[in-house]
C-alpha cells in the first residue's frame, strides 16, 4: 500500500547542482514523486485529509543520499561477530579475542572483523603473530578489506584444509616454507574453503539482521544504495523485505561475474537484469580485475615493495576484455573492482574496446571503475573521455593510510604511487563523473561521514593528524553531489532521481543545517531530522 501524500512545510530546499536554496519553503508528495513546489500557503491547500503535513521549522532539504558502494547482506552478517576495527596493536587485539572466547561455548566458532593489517608492523600476517589465545578455538578474523581473513588452527583442521590450493582465480592459501597454511586466507575463494565449515545462521536470522541493518542507515540519511553483490540469497531477502514494505533504502543491485563464467552463466547475468520489486532491482554486473593492495594482490604496473601485486584477479584478462564485450553489445553496464594502476588502465582499456566495436542495447550502458585506489595522470582524462563512472570510497584512504605513508599500503607501494592516493579532484576536474561511497561494511556507512572523509581526508578516530593528499579533497558542494546527483546519474536515473524537482523521486533526507555550511570534522554529527523514501518516512527524529 503506497504511502499517505505528504506535504514538508517551512523548509529550506537545497538544490544540490548550484548549492544555492530554491525559491520555495514547501512541497507536495504524492504516489512516490515530488508533485509541487511553493509557498507554504500554497502547499497547505494542498492537503486532504489523508495528507501528512510536517512543519520542518527551517530544517534543510536535499535529494536522499545514495551510498554508490556497499554490501547490505554480507555486511548485515558480517557485523554480527566481534568488532576489532577498534583495536590499536596486536595486544588490544589479543585482549578482546580472550574476553569474547570466555563467553563462548565448547567447540562454538568465533567471527572477528575489522582487523587492520598496520597492527602486525613488519610482522609476517598470520596466526602466529596473534599468540596462542586461539589454541584449540575455531577462529575466522576478517581483516578490514574483507578480501583476506585469518583462520585458526582448529578453524583449518576442521575445513581440512592443511596446505597450499590450486585456483581459478588469484587467490592464495598463505603457506610457510614447510608448506604449512599460516592462517593467512587471500580472496574469496581461498575464504570459502574455511567458512563452509563455520556454521551459517539461519534464513530468518540472516533476514532480521539484513532488515535491521537497513533501518539503521535509513536512520543516518541513506535513501538508496549500489549494492555491489547479489550472493547467496540476497536477492530473495530483498525481494521478502519488499513485498512486507520494509525495505527502507531503495537498492540497485549488481550480481558478480567471476573468472570461469562461460557462455551460459553470462546469458543468465544478462537475461536476470531488470529483475525486482518496488524498491530493488537488478542493474549491471560487477567484475574483480585485482584484488587489494594491503595482500598483495592487487595488479599494479610495477611490483610492489614485496614484489607482490604483479597479476590480474582473472587468470587471462582478454577473458574479461571478452566478457565486458559481451555485456555492452547486451546494454548491461558493469561495474569493475580495479585497485592498481594496471587494473584501472585495463578497465578502460576493455570499456574503449567495447564502445568501438559498437552496439549496446538501448543505447550505450554507462560502465563503471569502482575503487581506484592509485593511477597515473594519462589515466584521469580516459573516464571522461570514455563515459566511464570513477566510484570512490574517500574514508578508505583517511582511515586506513597515513599522511607520512608509514601505513602498510603506502609502504607497499613507495613514495610515488603513495602520493597519488584517490584522486578525487584529479578525476573530478579531468571531467569524471565521481560517486562516492562506503564500502561498507569495509567502512562505517552513515553518509555524513563519507562526505566528510571527502572534504578533510583526515582518520575519523583521530581528526588532529595530518591530511593524507589533502590537494585531493573536493569541496563541501561536491561532496553532496557524489551522493546524489552524481549516484543518479551512475545509475542512469538522472532524469527523475538526485534533484527536488517535480516529477522527481522522493527520496529526501533532512538536515538541523545545510550539510554544506557545516565544517567537515563536524559534519558527522549533523542531525538528520527525516528520511523520506518513495514519499514514506523510514527515519523520524525525536524532535520532529
Amino acid at each position: 500500500m503506497p504511502p499517505s501524500p505528504l506535504i514538508l512545510l517551512s523548509a529550506r530546499l537545497l538544490d544540490p547542482v548550484t548549492g544555492a536554496f530554491l525559491p520555495h519553503t514547501a512541497l507536495a508528495v504524492s504516489g512516490g514523486r515530488i508533485r509541487a513546489l511553493g509557498d507554504d500557503r500554497e502547499m497547505r491547500a494542498l492537503a486532504d485529509a489523508s495528507t501528512t503535513v510536517i512543519d520542518l521549522k527551517g530544517a534543510v532539504v536535499t535529494p536522499g543520499l545514495v551510498d554508490g558502494h556497499l554490501h547490505p547482506v554480507s555486511g548485515a552478517e558480517l557485523t554480527q561477530g566481534l568488532d576489532l576495527s577498534g583495536c590499536a596493536d596486536l595486544d588490544a587485539v589479543r585482549d578482546a579475542l580472550a574476553r569474547e572466547i570466555s563467553g563462548l561455548a565448547p567447540g562454538a566458532w568465533l567471527h572477528g572483523w575489522g582487523l587492520d593489517p598496520n597492527l602486525f608492523g613488519d610482522r609476517p600476517v598470520g596466526t602466529a603473530a596473534i599468540g596462542p589465545v586461539l589454541d584449540g578455538v575455531p577462529a575466522l578474523l576478517q581483516m578490514f578489506d574483507a578480501h583476506s581473513m585469518l583462520a585458526s588452527p582448529r578453524a583449518l583442521e576442521l575445513a581440512g584444509v592443511d596446505g597450499p590450493r590450486a585456483f581459478d582465480q588469484a587467490a592464495e592459501v598463505v603457506c610457510d616454507a614447510a608448506g604449512r597454511p599460516t592462517g593467512l586466507l587471500l580472496e574469496d575463494a581461498a575464504c570459502e574453503l574455511v567458512e563452509r565449515a563455520a556454521p551459517r545462521p539461519t534464513r530468518a536470522e540472516r533476514r532480521d539482521q539484513l532488515a535491521g541493518a537497513l533501518r539503521e542507515m535509513a536512520a543516518t540519511g541513506l535513501t538508496g544504495g549500489h549494492a555491489m553483490d547479489a550472493n547467496g540469497e540476497s536477492l530473495a531477502l530483498y525481494a521478502e523485505l519488499d513485498e512486507a514494505g520494509e525495505l527502507p533504502m531503495r537498492l540497485r543491485v549488481a550480481p558478480w561475474c567471476q573468472p570461469g563464467t562461460d557462455a551460459e552463466a553470462l546469458r543468465a547475468l544478462i537475461e536476470g537484469q531488470d529483475a525486482g520489486g518496488a524498491l530493488w532491482r537488478t542493474s549491471g554486473v560487477k567484475l574483480f580485475m585485482d584484488g587489494t593492495i594491503d595482500n598483495g594482490t592487487a595488479w599494479l604496473e610495477r611490483p610492489d615493495c614485496h614484489g607482490e601485486s604483479t597479476h590480474a584477479f582473472w587468470p587471462d584478462p582478454a577473458v574479461y576484455t571478452h566478457i565486458v564485450g559481451e555485456l555492452h553489445r547486451a546494454g548491461v553496464p558493469t561495474a569493475t573492482h580495479a585497485i592498481g594502476d594496471a587494473a584501472v588502465r585495463h578497465v578502460l582499456d576493455s570499456v574503449e574496446k567495447a564502445r568501438a566495436a559498437g552496439g549496446g542495447a538501448n543505447g550505450s550502458p554507462r560502465h563503471r571503475v569502482e575503487h581506484i585506489e592509485t593511477v597515473p595522470d594519462d589515466t584521469l582524462r580516459r573516464f571522461a573521455e570514455l563515459d566511464v563512472i570513477a566510484s570512490m570510497q574517500p574514508t578508505h584512504c583517511c582511515d586506513f593510510t597515513r599522511a607520512d605513508h608509514t601505513d602498510n599500503w603506502s609502504r607497499r607501494l613507495g613514495e610515488e604511487r603513495a602520493a597519488r592516493a584517490w584522486r578525487c579532484r584529479d578525476l573530478w576536474d579531468s571531467g569524471a563523473t565521481v560517486v562516492l561511497g562506503s564500502d561498507w561494511p569495509i567502512a562505517p556507512y552513515p553518509p555524513l561521514g563519507v562526505m566528510a572523509g571527502a572534504r578533510h581526508r583526515r582518520p575519523s578516530r583521530d581528526l588532529s593528524q595530518d591530511p593524507h593528499g589533502p590537494e585531493q579533497a573536493l569541496t563541501a558542494l561536491e561532496a553532496l553531489q557524489g551522493m546524489t546527483v552524481n549516484a543518479a546519474r551512475a545509475a542512469g536515473e538522472e532524469h527523475e532521481a538526485g534533484r527536488l524537482a517535480v516529477g522527481h523521486r522522493a527520496d529526501l533526507t533532512v538536515f538541523a543545517e545545510s550539510p554544506l555550511s557545516v565544517a567537515a570534522t563536524e559534519l558527522p554529527e549533523l542531525p538528520v531530522l527525516l528520511t523520506v523514501l518513495d514519499g514514506g518516512t523510514t527515519h523520524r527524529a525525536a524532535s520532529m
